[in-house]
């Protein structure tokens, strides 16, 4: 019997590409689909995320909208924040918080870069690229 393996950008999201079997996809396993005992939490973490931005529209009137900057901008830069995450081996806060506080050398690296191109960013884009903070 010869079987398709799944080949997807988004294979590397899940843990095991299981076989196609006809023409029916089985993924028993990844980001999607969890075990019970982790649906709970993260059920209410989402509800807690879509929830948050009502309680604050309610309480704290909308936000202020930057003007221009536009969406290609923010999905860009979350694109780059996205990547240094991977690259850097972890978020800024885990490793300003974690990493430092159990002295790892690699994470000091880090903190030291992202504090360096955060100031970078802060004077370049103002001054040179003329969009307002």
């Amino acid at each position: 019997m010869v079987r398709a393996r799944i080949t997807s950008p988004l294979a590397p999201w899940f843990r095991d590409a299981r076989p196609l079997a006809a023409a029916r996809a089985r993924l028993d396993e990844g980001p999607i689909l969890f075990a019970a005992r982790d649906r709970a939490w993260r059920a209410l973490f989402i509800i807690g995320l879509i929830t948050s931005g009502f309680v604050w529209h309610f309480f704290a009137g909308p936000a202020p909208v930057r003007e221009n900057f536009g969406l290609g901008w923010a999905a860009a830069a979350g694109l780059l924040v996205g990547f240094g995450t991977r690259v850097g081996g972890g978020c800024t806060s885990g490793h300003g918080v974690c990493g430092l506080g159990r002295f790892s050398l690699r994470s000091l690296v880090a903190v030291a870069v992202f504090m360096a191109t955060g100031i970078a960013a802060a004077v370049i884009t103002p001054h040179v690229l003329g969009v307002a903070s």
